[in-house]
C-alpha cells in the first residue's frame, strides 16, 4: 500500500486514552485480548473494480470418493432439512487444500455452516485470515470499512457502549453486488453481547423454489441493475477508498458447481429490473424482497457462541445482522474475510450479459 496517513479507532478505551478514567478503573479493566485487531481507516485508494476469472475450489471436491470426510469425526447438526448446518468437532485452522475444497462443496449445498470451538483460527492473525481466504479465490477489499492496521482484506464490524446505533430503519436481509460478488464468505465475532446480536440467513434457492412454474419462468427472463452509490453515500463522511460502479446481474442465477438456481436481489443494492418503467420495477422488486423477509420456512438464525465462525456462500444465501443489542452497551467486534467468485452465471443459459 501507498504511505498514506491511517486513523485508528478505538472507542472502547477512550477513556483511558482521553485520561477521564479512575486509577480504580485502570487497575481493574483487563486488557482487550484483540486490541490489536482494532479497525483503522486508511486513505489509501484502491484500484477500480474489473471483472476477472474464477474457478470455484468446491469444484475440485466433486470427484472425491467422500467430500465430507472433512467432517469426520465432528458432530453435525442440521439446523433445516434443507438449509444451514451446526459443527463441532471440526478445527478449520488445520484443514489442508484438499479439506478446504470439500469445505467450500458443503457451504454451497448447506448455504451457510456455523462452526464452534474456533479458538485456534481466531488467534492466529490477520495474516492467517487472509492466507485463508485466498484459498477460496481473489480477496475484495472493502471500499468503506476498517481493518486491522496493515491488512486491508479483513473486514471489521465494530460496536461499544460509545458507539451509535442507527436504529432508524428496518434489519434487511442483504449480500454484497459487485461485477464478481463474493462466494465462500467467513465471519466470526472477536467479542460480543452476551445475548443478541444473532445473524439471519436466508436460502435464496428455496426462496425461488417455492415460486410457482410461471412466476419462476418470468423471472429467468430478467436482469437488474445493482449499484454500491447509495451505500456508499450512507458511510455519512467516512473512509471512500474506492468509487462505487452499477452492474447489471441476472435476477436468477445459477450456481458453478451444483448447478441450483437462486434469486439474486436484495434490498440494499438492487436498484431496477432492466427494460421495466419504474412503477413495474418497484411492484416486481418488492414483491420479492417483502419473500424474501417473511420465508420463515427458509432461513436459519445463528446463534452467537463465543469461537465460533459462520461460512456461508453469498451466491445462493442472503444474511443480515439482528441489532437488538445496542442498549446493553456491549461491545461486538467481527472479522469478516470475503473471497469474490464468478460473474453470475444467468439460469436461462441463453441470456446474454454484455456489459
Amino acid at each position: 500500500m501507498s504511505a498514506t496517513l491511517t486513523t485508528t479507532i478505538m472507542e472502547p478505551v477512550s477513556s483511558l486514552l482521553s485520561g477521564t478514567a479512575t486509577k480504580k478503573e485502570e487497575a481493574t479493566e483487563e486488557p482487550y485480548k484483540y486490541a490489536h485487531l482494532m479497525p483503522v481507516y486508511s486513505q489509501d485508494k484502491y484500484p477500480p473494480l474489473e471483472p476477472f476469472e474464477h474457478v470455484d475450489p468446491g469444484s475440485r471436491a466433486l470427484s472425491h470418493a467422500n467430500p465430507r470426510s472433512f467432517l469426520d469425526g465432528g458432530n453435525v447438526v442440521e439446523l433445516t432439512p434443507e438449509f444451514g448446518s451446526d459443527v463441532r468437532g471440526v478445527n478449520l485452522a488445520t484443514l489442508t487444500p484438499d479439506q478446504k475444497d470439500q469445505l467450500a462443496l458443503e457451504v454451497a449445498r448447506r448455504g451457510v455452516i456455523v462452526f464452534r470451538d474456533q479458538e485456534d483460527f481466531i488467534d492466529r492473525g490477520a495474516g492467517f485470515y487472509q492466507d485463508w481466504g485466498r484459498h477460496f479465490g481473489r480477496l475484495h477489499m472493502h471500499p468503506t470499512s476498517g481493518h486491522p492496521e496493515g491488512f486491508p482484506y479483513i473486514h471489521l464490524i465494530y460496536k461499544d457502549a460509545n458507539s451509535k446505533y442507527n436504529d432508524q430503519g428496518l434489519t434487511s436481509i442483504i449480500s454484497p453486488s459487485s461485477c464478481n460478488p463474493p462466494g465462500l464468505t467467513t465471519f466470526f465475532l472477536l467479542a460480543q453481547p452476551k445475548t443478541g446480536g444473532d445473524t439471519l440467513y436466508s436460502s435464496q434457492v428455496l426462496n425461488f423454489r417455492s415460486l410457482s412454474p410461471v412466476m419462476q419462468n418470468f423471472l429467468r427472463t430478467l436482469k437488474a441493475m445493482h449499484t454500491g452509490v447509495d451505500s456508499l453515500r450512507a458511510t455519512k463522511g467516512g473512509a471512500r477508498r474506492r468509487e462505487p460502479i452499477e452492474t447489471v446481474h441476472p435476477v436468477v442465477r445459477r450456481h458453478p458447481v451444483t448447478g441450483v438456481e437462486a434469486l439474486y436481489v436484495n434490498k440494499q443494492f438492487t436498484r431496477s429490473i432492466v427494460g421495466m418503467k419504474k412503477e413495474e420495477s418497484d411492484l416486481l422488486l418488492n414483491f420479492l424482497y417483502d419473500h424474501i423477509a417473511k420465508a420463515g420456512d427458509h432461513q436459519a438464525r445463528i446463534k452467537w457462541e463465543p469461537m465460533s465462525m459462520a461460512l456461508w456462500d453469498n451466491r445462493v444465501t442472503a444474511h443480515t445482522a439482528t441489532v437488538d443489542f445496542g442498549h446493553l452497551k456491549s461491545r461486538r467486534h467481527g472479522a469478516r474475510i470475503t473471497p469474490q467468485a464468478e460473474r453470475p452465471i444467468p439460469a436461462n443459459a441463453s441470456m446474454k450479459m454484455d456489459d
